[in-house]
């Protein structure tokens, strides 16, 4: 009895560690804007877009109703205000990173300034893994409500 529950604690301790050391060498996915969007979502529930078509990855983009190159100034900075490291920025498109504090999983953020529309669009998802338990979804809305409340009187999450 008591090999069968080491082998098992083995087990365990192996899968665990195989879960670890693939989620430190998943390797930086190629963001950047396709057609002038956001990448759409793969078919895994570990995503969520502004600008996607599926009901389970759409999310609402943050609004912006005072001037858009502010907004996306303090966009940035509610994202580092909320972990994320910024990986690359320009006018128009951020990527950062998040990294989980237990297994070291790296999941990846991005935003899409849209002057016309006035919002900025936004694409949260895990590298690796199939569910991530909602923790995309609440990454956004707790950007959004970051982003909320360091928008100047006027602007609108």
């Amino acid at each position: 009895m008591k090999i069968v529950v080491l082998v098992l604690l083995l087990l365990v301790v192996a899968a665990v560690l195989s879960l670890v050391v693939m989620a430190c060498s998943a390797p930086a996915p190629r963001v950047q804007l396709v057609e002038g969007k956001l990448r759409p979502c793969p078919d895994t529930p570990n995503c969520v877009s502004s600008e996607s078509k599926s009901t389970t990855a759409a999310i609402a983009p943050l609004a912006v109703s005072g001037d858009p190159v502010a907004a996306w100034e303090r966009a940035g900075q509610a994202v580092v205000a909320i972990g994320g490291r910024i990986q690359s920025r320009s006018e128009d498109h951020l990527w950062a990173t998040f990294t989980s504090r237990l297994f070291r999983f790296v999941d990846d953020l991005e935003l899409r300034l849209d002057e016309e529309d006035r919002v900025i669009h936004v694409r949260s998802a895990s590298r690796v893994g199939r569910s991530d338990l909602g923790v995309n979804r609440k990454r956004v809305e707790q950007l959004r409500q970051q982003f909320q409340t360091t928008s100047p009187a006027g602007d609108t999450p």
